[in-house]
């Protein structure tokens, strides 16, 4: 999209749910939450939580689907399964051994749940990889291409070095097809 640049789009790191490295998870979702209250229903609420390290840098990121993962047992823990992969049992042989196990486990019990609870982030975030990055002079068209070849859900936006904000990937939906329906209405040869 012609002269747009990632920062029209960003949404700045001090209106997002931030943590400390050592937060547990339950107050990383009252983070996230407390976050999602501040947003109307003309914005598109938070999906993540950014995890900084002591002095205030980004080290991870917390989705929403890592969240319900780092409630789930540990799988990989359980090394009689793994360990069934050097004996060349299939795939799907193992994939059944996984779904008794997480049956037995019962993931939204009581126990369970307090378990996860009091995980720290640091246990189940996801840390950036150098595609997740995207300077904030960027254009559209780079950070679309970003989000796309690696099939990301946000970019952090960065300024001299400095991570400034987010680029989630609704917002940039939502500007690229409001400019698609505009576009719908004007001459096919209009500049």
């Amino acid at each position: 999209m012609e002269n747009h640049r990632v920062k029209d789009l960003m949404v700045p790191i001090s209106e997002y749910a931030t943590v400390v490295v050592g937060t547990s998870l339950i107050d990383a979702v009252k983070a996230l939450e407390q976050a999602q209250e501040t947003y109307t229903t003309s914005k598109y609420q938070h999906r993540a939580i950014i995890v900084l390290d002591v002095e205030g840098r980004i080290v991870g990121k917390i989705s929403q689907l890592r969240a319900l993962k780092a409630i789930e047992p540990d799988f990989t823990a359980n090394s009689d399964i793994e360990q069934l992969k050097g004996f060349k049992f299939s795939d799907q042989y193992i994939t059944q051994l996984r779904d008794l196990y997480r049956y037995r486990g019962k993931v939204m019990s009581k126990e369970s749940l307090r378990a996860a609870s009091v995980k720290k982030v640091e246990e189940f975030m996801q840390t950036p990889s150098a595609g997740e990055y995207v300077a904030e002079d960027c254009s559209l068209d780079t950070a679309i291409h970003r989000l796309v070849a690696g099939t990301h859900l946000s970019l952090l936006v960065t300024r001299d070095e400095k991570i400034v904000g987010i680029l989630r990937i609704s917002d940039v939906f939502a500007a690229v097809f409001h400019k698609m329906i505009k576009l719908e209405n004007e001459p096919v040869n209009a500049p």
